[in-house]
C-alpha cells in the first residue's frame, strides 16, 4: 500500500514538473484521465459543496453509500477511456474520451446525456493540469452552437492525493451558461 502511494506521488510530481512552463498536450491529458481509472462513490451530503445536484431523487439514495457514482475504465486496448456517470440509475450517462486523430494531437470526448443529446468536446490544453482536466464544447458541431440545453464544459478536479474528484457538467441553453449545472463530489472506492 505504501509503495503504491509513493509511486502515485512520484508520477504526480513527474507530470507536474514535465508540464511546468508549457501547456498540457494530448498525451498529458490522456495519462491524467487514465489516473482516474476505477470506481468512485458519491461523497456524503456535507461534502457536496457548491451544488444541489446530489439532491435529485435519482441521485440522493446513492450519496454517502458504497454504490458506484462514477467509474472510469480503459477500453479498446487503451485507445478510449469510458466514463460511466451514475450507473444503474435513471440519470446514467456515459462519456467516451479518445484521441481525435491518428497523431493524437487532440483529445476528444462525446457525452451521451440524459438530455437525449450527444455534445462533443475538445480538451482545453491551457486550462488542464495534472489535477484539473477541462473539456470545452467543440464549437464546430451543431449542438454546441445551438440554443438547445446541453452540457458545454466538463471539468474533472482531483484533490486529496488522488482520492477526491469533483466533476462539473456545466450546461448552456440559448447560447448562455445555465445557473443549475450538475456538479458532483466523489471519493475513490
Amino acid at each position: 500500500m505504501f509503495k503504491k502511494i509513493i509511486i502515485g506521488l512520484l508520477v504526480t510530481l513527474f507530470l507536474t514538473a514535465s508540464c511546468h512552463g508549457k501547456d498540457a498536450d494530448a498525451y498529458d491529458i490522456y495519462e491524467w484521465m487514465e489516473s482516474l481509472e476505477g470506481e468512485w462513490v458519491l461523497s456524503p451530503a456535507d461534502k457536496q459543496t457548491g451544488t444541489n445536484s446530489y439532491k435529485h431523487k435519482a441521485v440522493l439514495p446513492m450519496v454517502g453509500t458504497n454504490k458506484t457514482g462514477i467509474s472510469f475504465k480503459s477500453i479498446g486496448k487503451k485507445s478510449t477511456i469510458q466514463e460511466d456517470l451514475l450507473p444503474d440509475s435513471p440519470k446514467q450517462m456515459v462519456t467516451m474520451y479518445h484521441c481525435k486523430d491518428i497523431e493524437c494531437e487532440q483529445i476528444k470526448a462525446t457525452h451521451y446525456c440524459v438530455k437525449q443529446n450527444q455534445p462533443e468536446f475538445i480538451a482545453n490544453f491551457k486550462k488542464s493540469t495534472p489535477t484539473r482536466i477541462e473539456f470545452d464544447c467543440d464549437m464546430t458541431t451543431e449542438i454546441c452552437q445551438s440554443d438547445e440545453d446541453h452540457v458545454h464544459t466538463i471539468i474533472h478536479e482531483i484533490t486529496n492525493n488522488g482520492k477526491h474528484l469533483k466533476t462539473s457538467y456545466l450546461s448552456w441553453e440559448n447560447k448562455k451558461p445555465k445557473s443549475n449545472s450538475s456538479i458532483y463530489h466523489f471519493d475513490r472506492k
